[in-house]
């Protein structure tokens, strides 16, 4: 989905989601339709290679077609952390065999309404024929009991094989699935305080646990000077040559450009000490301290992790680096991003941010640039500038309610070629269905911090089952 340019590898491996699987059938029918539960056995197999194929670990609790049955498959489920639950209508069950299965296992449930032929042959089709088929009967019942029991529920119908419209949604669940197990098993590290007087972006860290999962480390400026001074300097010299066959140099003075490259292994030491998939920071220092010079350094390396799977949101964003986490466990990217423009004559709007950048975002190789200002910010030292590629991109933004809840907000456009700033900041042209003014109107209706994550492509149909699975809510402009 993403450019093909050599980046450097991924700091840890994905954690694939644990996904939950059972079919459905009645005991009754076994002795009266001989060959019957072997034919919904073999659908079974089916749906769990499709499923498997995600490379998700799946926990299969088999045939349920009794009471007893549904009891223990709801115990094995129960006990597996699972993400997710496909359940399989493999023919008509009653739904006091479902509902005993999803209430113990307590993770959101996928049914599966996928019928194994185009058509029934009306002319010569029998019982059993038709109860090999018959998907769809019992899943009108199980949505029923499922929502007098307050059990959220999906269904997708269609085909067994040969459909790539419902193919192509359970893979959107699954994808949905392990950004979900990326979140809520992350840490984040919160490096730092937030930029003063940014009263959007301020975050009850409490919240962020209890809503997402995922565990928040607070890290002082300490953790990242004691990394620096325990860096070899054999890994600053690597991080050297890497960045100069990866980025366009332009006015970076030798001096600042060693100072990145050793700030930058010392933000893979911290990366790698605490165990981080993300991390949120800022510092503002004074007079020139260590610790200013240390925070002025830090856009080469928060580059570096980004582009490695640890998403690093300027600013002490904390909202902002669970959605940039979220795009990139998608696939899409996820770069630190916010408005900066409005286009009336070309009818776009300029998006972008100093700081790191997602460089797998970028199709061409990135400018590191000198700056001697760091506009709003203390110090001086080297900046990443790029655009995203052109194409489909999606914004996607995590705000907090009045009454404490978080929630998504997400956006669809188009990023077109032309002319930008070359400020030392990411910068690209998105047009979106809505004019410019339209757009910033709508968007600012829902809410949002002043940050979100922009990636590549199209992501929206992930996005709502994600928020479905996190119990977030999730607006749409456009």
């Amino acid at each position: 989905m993403l450019p093909s340019m050599d980046l450097p590898s991924p700091l840890k491996p994905a954690r694939p989601a644990r996904i939950g699987l059972f079919a459905i059938g009645l005991e009754a029918y076994w002795a009266q339709f001989p060959g019957l539960r072997e034919r919904l056995e073999g659908y079974l197999r089916d749906v769990a290679r499709q499923l498997s194929s995600s490379g998700g670990a799946i926990v299969s609790a088999g045939l349920v077609d009794t009471a007893p049955r549904a009891a223990q498959a709801g115990a094995l489920l129960a006990a597996s952390d699972l993400d997710i639950i496909f359940c399989h209508a493999a023919t008509y069950a009653t739904s006091s065999l479902v509902l005993p299965v999803v209430q113990r296992a307590r993770a959101p449930v996928v049914v599966l309404n996928l019928q194994p032929s185009a058509r029934l042959d009306y002319e010569t089709c029998g019982t059993g024929e038709w109860l090999a088929n018959c998907s769809a009967c019992c899943v009108p019942e199980i949505a029923n009991a499922f929502a007098r029991a307050r059990v959220p529920f999906h269904v997708v119908s269609g085909m067994l094989q040969g459909d790539p419209a419902s193919a192509r949604e359970i893979e959107e669940w699954l994808a949905a699935a392990r950004a979900w197990r990326a979140l809520r098993t992350a840490r984040l590290g919160f490096l730092g305080h937030t930029y003063p007087g940014m009263l959007d972006m301020y975050s009850d860290f409490t919240a962020i646990s209890a809503q997402t999962g995922a565990h928040v480390e607070v890290l002082e400026m300490c953790d990242l000077d004691r990394c620096l001074r325990e860096s070899h300097p054999d890994e600053a010299e690597a991080i050297l040559r890497m960045t100069r066959e990866m980025f366009v140099l332009e006015d970076c003075p030798e001096e600042e450009l060693q100072r990145a490259a050793r700030v930058a292994s010392a933000l893979e030491r911290v990366a790698r000490q605490f165990d981080l998939d993300g991390l949120a920071y800022y510092y503002r220092g004074v007079d020139g301290n260590e610790y200013e010079r240390l925070a002025a350094a830090m856009i080469l390396g928060n580059s570096l992790l980004t582009a490695r799977g640890v998403p690093a949101s300027g600013e002490g964003d904390l909202k902002n680096c669970v959605a940039m986490k979220i795009l990139d466990s998608l696939g899409a990217g996820g770069a630190f991003t916010e408005l900066y423009a409005m286009d009336f004559v070309e009818q776009f709007v300029l998006v972008g941010h100093d700081g790191p950048g997602h460089l797998a975002l970028c199709p061409q190789k990135p400018v590191l640039r000198g700056l001697g200002l760091y506009h709003g910010k203390r110090g001086h030292g080297v900046s990443v500038e790029f655009s995203v590629k052109p194409g489909p991109v999606t914004l996607l933004a995590l705000t907090q309610t009045a009454d404490g809840r978080l929630k998504l907000i997400t956006a669809e456009g188009e990023s077109i070629p032309g002319p930008v700033l070359r400020i030392g900041n990411t910068n690209t042209r998105v047009r979106f269905p809505l004019g410019p003014a339209e757009f910033v109107n709508r968007w600012c209706r829902e809410a949002p911090t002043h940050h979100f994550a922009l990636g590549a492509g199209r992501w929206h149909a992930h996005l709502e089952k994600f928020s479905s699975l996190a119990g977030m809510d999730l607006a749409r402009v456009c």
